[in-house]
């Protein structure tokens, strides 16, 4: 095999993993959040009164790595308007939002 044909493998080889780690990443925070949307349901967090407390930060800020993906799903949640911070750190879901957020992801599975 031409040495050409070899770099141009390996060139193709190396995208499509990083392709791959890239979408495995966004399925794990995607993961995330249906968690968290889970947990705020089952507590019943949809007002101010019945908000509850979730780990938005790092706890050990020297541990770098991809397992502590929580305050990253989070903060897309709450940039999506799905969760809403209060001012005494915790956090609840918006109803309404999160009404319009399953009825769009239905109708994209639906098509």
């Amino acid at each position: 095999m031409p040495v050409y044909l070899q770099i141009i493998l390996l060139v193709a080889a190396f995208i499509a993993f990083v392709v791959l780690v890239i979408y495995m990443g966004g399925l794990a925070v995607q993961r995330t959040c249906f968690k968290i949307i889970a947990e705020m349901e089952e507590a019943r967090a949809f007002k101010e009164a019945r908000a509850v407390k979730l780990q938005d930060e790092r706890k050990n800020f020297f541990r770098v790595g991809v397992k502590n993906i929580r305050p990253k799903a989070l903060k897309l949640l709450i940039d999506d308007g799905l969760v809403i911070k209060t001012n005494n750190g915790k956090y609840y879901l918006d109803k309404e939002k999160l009404v319009q957020a399953r009825a769009q992801l239905n109708s994209k599975n639906t098509k």
